[in-house]
């Protein structure tokens, strides 16, 4: 064995006794290579070897064959924004303006740069924090293309939130990737993001490494290793005990008996007896009392700039660059040197080192860095991390540097970052309005209440209708995403008012535009609960509609659309409205327009335009990775397939946002995927499972809510009288309109819980309550009139006539339905008209419309529909034709979703990309889909998905016009 010099860092910091953790590591690494991802967390006091056992695994055999990116946090960089990434990432050169060139920052990887760069000056002011998050994830999954990854990140205590959030973004979706995570800390630091890291090891489930103490074994192999000779056994026990089997007190300990002359018996013994235990902090400070005073100057510039060139460090010591080389060299030969790079061994050495340093001195230490790192055209993050560590900002520039730090951590999408500096600054202007603003928008995501509350603060403080007028604003919107509507929309309103009575009755244009920005927020926040809609609609009730020439105008309008059309009284109107919305020339369409947009149109039966507004929202959510904006389009999409009878179309988009929502932190709070996919399961003769997806809905009070509650109460409603438990499906259809009533929506084509109460109904015997039912529906839908909310009351009428009497409106309500884009409706009308003349003894009239509602069910998908009507055509005398099917019936709707874009030629990358899912999830889904269809690859694949079996030469109209193509 090669013997180590005395005062050898790489003997002071020398691996002994962690064979097992080893062996551990190891294990993980070998299940990393067969495509099991896995995390390991580190944990153990300072000193107690983390590092060295790190550094041993990532150069030992384990890690062969595989990338190892190693980095570690420190205490000046502590919660700077992705200062964890870039630490971690640093050996990839991704650092500088070249990286934008980079073969790994290609397609959705671009994303990643503003974590990655020094300066991140040239981006957006401010960048989206999932964005960020999944470039970072795409550059990790091209480097696991190439092979297995290895990531270890040391003293994760001084991590920040978002490169955490990073790793358990990454995680999330790694279950079957190549990848080992591995995350050291010490056991008894406050960590920097306690909650985030808290929460990112409950829910990954790490393996846990607790380093203890080393056991006598470990402990007499080390005293071995300082003297070569034997030890007696006392000696060995005292230093073990004296160290506490720390590794790092326990080398420092015996280096310096040894240097001292110490020998390992029984005199040797007492003397490691009076050195003690404290013999790091203590031996570090008599070396530097030892040394010339520049010797020491230099040390404590080292342990206040860290890792830095000679010149900083010779500048903050105020000595000479040469003087300063030769201090390290001096520090490096005493043994608390690192002997790769100007550090120091281990950050127990940093804290003796300012452990001696008197707290004024030391903030006039910290101070002159933050200056010469100024001076050296550092960014502002880099001087913030010595600001920080101040205990107080005494000087007027501090805090503009903060502030200037804080907008850097928002281009990089780290918003935690920015609010920690910002914070500081209140603390000198505690006054600040605008800081309070530009720190509730930074929260509003990742911490609501504190948002919330810097907001109240900020219209209380402020003075300006104008800035008063914006946070009023901003608090809508932030009340709206915690479901805390009412607060929002009533600071909206006095927010109005206080502008109205300012701006007086002709403003300008900017402060035209502001007051239609908060009237339109108002009209936004108010719709969401029961308790603000009645107000918010008759306020959209006395608007003049404005023009849409400006984002503000143009989400006013799509708003007050959407309102007044709750009152069912001109679809034609809405449809023209909405669609003026829409076409706005020269300006960027946003979703809160679209989705409304979209939404009326639907009601009005402009399923083409509904369409296309949704179209354009998907595509926002993929341009700017808008995952929440992106299954919300996905998730309304499917509702509006299934408005039109597309049911597998309406399966595959509520089955696909479902399986993004599993991937994501906020999934088990999403309602509409959950409704959208119950409602394609009950057609498709699921009702069972249906049940289960709407139970997994955990939102609070969904009650209050005015769209997202009837949706549910619908699928709810549906899922029951599937499973034949029909009195309780008519109550909640009942519950349903006593709710709309209370909220008073009175439009017969949102949610059309009279029709399938008085369906209900008439299967009960209550044909009075039926009658009443359709009564109630058809004056709705005589005063909105769209041609399924007609056919939809026709046929209530119809159902609510027994013994034939109403066989007459039924033919009407399939007249009207077939002249609708709702196929779905129109073969549920030809089911009741056959099923009506089946009661007559019409048994031939009953054939033909039970025989076309049994077709119209093959087409729309309505599998349970259609064996409905194919009982019933049976009981009536008639033949049930073999049925033709389809290959996609074997599909699941994100196979069919896969496969829809793989014959395309979208490469499997792109269509994960586009779907915000791994490349593992789309090869799995393929695979399947070759399996399930007996092709061999796309080619194959093109033509079999081409071939759309159907009753006639081609797919009917309908169909291409609810996919977009027509």
């Amino acid at each position: 064995m090669t013997r180590n010099q005395p005062g050898s860092p790489s003997l002071l910091t020398t691996l002994v006794g962690r064979d097992e953790e080893l062996r551990t590591l190891a294990r993980h690494a070998e299940a990393a290579r067969a495509g099991r991802a896995g995390l390991i967390l580190l944990h153990g006091p300072a000193g107690m070897g983390k590092t060295s056992l790190l550094r041993a695994f990532t150069a030992g055999g384990a890690c062969r064959g595989m990338t190892v990116l190693h980095g570690t946090c420190g205490e000046t960089v502590a919660g700077a924004g992705y200062g964890g990434v870039r630490e971690l990432l640093g050996g990839l050169g991704l650092s500088d303006d070249a990286a934008r060139h980079s073969p790994l920052l290609t397609g959705l990887a671009a994303r990643a740069l503003p974590a990655l760069t020094d300066d991140p000056a040239g981006h957006d002011a401010a960048t989206a924090a999932y964005p960020v998050l999944h470039g970072l994830y795409w550059l990790a999954a091209r480097l696991m293309t190439e092979r297995p990854l290895v990531l270890v990140l040391d003293d994760v205590h001084w991590c920040d939130e978002r490169s955490l959030a990073w790793i358990d973004f990454l995680l999330r979706r790694a279950e079957d990737l190549p990848l080992l995570v591995v995350l050291a800390l010490r056991s008894e630091a406050e960590p920097v993001a306690p909650a985030v890291l808290a929460d990112l090891t409950a829910q990954r489930r790490p393996t846990v490494l607790g380093l203890d103490p080393l056991g006598p074994d470990a402990v007499r192999e080390l005293v071995r290793r300082f003297f070569p000779g034997p030890a007696a056994a006392s000696f060995v026990e005292r230093v073990g005990a004296v160290s506490g089997g720390n590794p790092l007190t326990l080398a420092r300990l015996l280096d310096e008996l040894r240097t001292e002359g110490v020998v390992p018996d029984d005199a040797g013994e007492r003397r490691a007896a009076e050195v003690g235990g404290h013999v790091l902090a203590r031996s570090v400070r008599s070396l530097l009392a030892g040394r010339p005073p520049w010797v020491r100057d230099v040390a404590r510039a080292l342990a206040v700039l860290g890792e830095e060139c000679t010149e900083l460090l010779a500048a903050l010591a105020g000595v000479p660059a040469a003087t300063a080389d030769e201090a390290l060299l001096v520090l490096r030969r005493a043994g608390i040197l690192a002997t790769d790079r100007i550090d120091f061994v281990h950050d127990v050495v940093r804290s003796a080192v300012l452990d001696g340093i008197a707290p004024p001195a030391l903030a006039e230490l910290r101070t002159g860095a933050a200056l010469l790192l100024s001076d050296a055209g550092r960014p502002s993050e880099e001087l913030a991390g010595q600001l920080m560590l101040l205990p107080e900002l005494d000087q007027p520039w501090m805090a503009g540097v903060l502030r200037d730090a804080a907008a850097q951590a928002e281009s990089r999408g780290a918003p935690e970052a920015g609010v920690r500096c910002l914070y500081r600054v209140l603390e000198v202007e505690p006054d600040n309005v605008a800081v309070r603003i530009h720190m509730a928008r930074a929260l509003a995501e990742i911490n609501p209440p504190e948002a919330i509350r810097l907001l109240k603060e900020a219209r209380a403080l402020g003075t300006d209708v104008r800035t008063r007028a914006q946070v009023a604003v901003q608090y809508g919107f932030t009340c709206l995403a915690v479901q805390e509507s009412p607060s929002g929309a009533r600071m909206l309103a006095e927010a109005l008012d206080e502008l109205e009575a300012a701006l007086g009755p002709e403003p300008g244009p900017a402060d035209r535009e502001l007051r239609t920005l908060v009237e339109s927020a108002l009209l936004i926040v108010g719709a969401d609960e029961k308790a603000t809609i009645g107000t918010v609609r008759e306020r959209a009730a006395r608007l003049t509609a404005p023009p849409g020439d400006t984002p503000a105008e143009r989400q006013l309008l799509t708003m007050a659309t959407v309102l007044t059309a709750m009152d069912g009284r001109d679809a034609r109107a809405t449809a023209d409205q909405a669609r003026r919305a829409l076409r706005a020339p020269g300006v960027e369409r946003e979703p809160w327009s679209l989705l409304p947009a979209s939404f009326a149109l639907a009601l009005a039966d402009e399923i083409t335009d509904a369409q296309y507004a949704l179209d354009l929202m998907l595509q926002y959510g993929q341009d700017n990775a808008a995952v929440w904006t992106y299954v919300l389009a996905l998730s309304t999409r499917a509702l509006l397939h299934h408005d039109v009878g597309a049911f597998p179309d309406a399966l595959a988009d509520a089955q696909t946002a479902m399986e993004i929502i599993g991937e994501e932190r906020w999934g088990d709070s999403a309602v509409l995927p959950r409704v959208a996919l119950a409602t394609a399961l009950v057609d498709r003769g699921e009702p069972e499972r249906a049940e289960r997806v709407l139970d997994g809905i955990t939102r609070d009070r969904l009650e209050r809510f005015v769209i997202e509650y009837h949706w549910y109460l619908m699928a709810r409603a549906h899922a029951r009288w599937a499973r034949g438990d029909l009195h309780g499906a008519l109550t909640i259809f009942l519950t349903c309109g006593r709710s709309l009533e209370e909220t008073r929506v009175s439009n017969a084509a949102f949610v059309p819980w009279w029709a399938e109460a008085a369906v209900l109904s008439a299967v009960l015997d209550r044909h009075g309550q039926a009658r009443e039912l359709a009564a109630f529906g058809l004056e709705s839908a005589e005063r909105w009139g769209t041609t399924s909310s007609l056919g939809l009351a026709r046929m209530a009428q119809g159902v609510a006539r027994p013994d034939g009497a109403g066989i007459e409106h039924l033919t009407e309500a399939v007249a009207l339905l077939a002249d609708s884009p709702a196929r779905g409706m129109e073969a549920r009308a030809e089911l009741l008209l056959g099923n009506a003349h089946l009661q007559v003894d019409d048994q031939r009239a009953a054939r033909e419309h039970l025989r076309a509602a049994a077709d119209l069910a093959q087409r729309c998908g309505a599998v349970s529909l259609g064996d409905t009507a194919r009982k019933l055509l049976v009981s009536a005398g008639g033949r049930v034709r073999r049925m033709a099917t389809s290959p996609l019936d074997m599909l699941t709707g994100m196979e069919r979703t896969v496969a829809d874009l793989a014959r395309t030629g979208v490469s499997n990358r792109d269509i994960a990309e586009t779907l915000f899912v791994t490349v593992r999830t789309i090869e799995t889904h393929l695979t399947s889909v070759y399996r399930k269809l007996g092709v061999a690859g796309r080619t194959e694949l093109s033509a079999v998905l081409e071939t759309r079996i159907t009753f006639g030469p081609q797919s009917p109209a309908w169909v291409s016009q609810a996919r977009g193509r027509g």
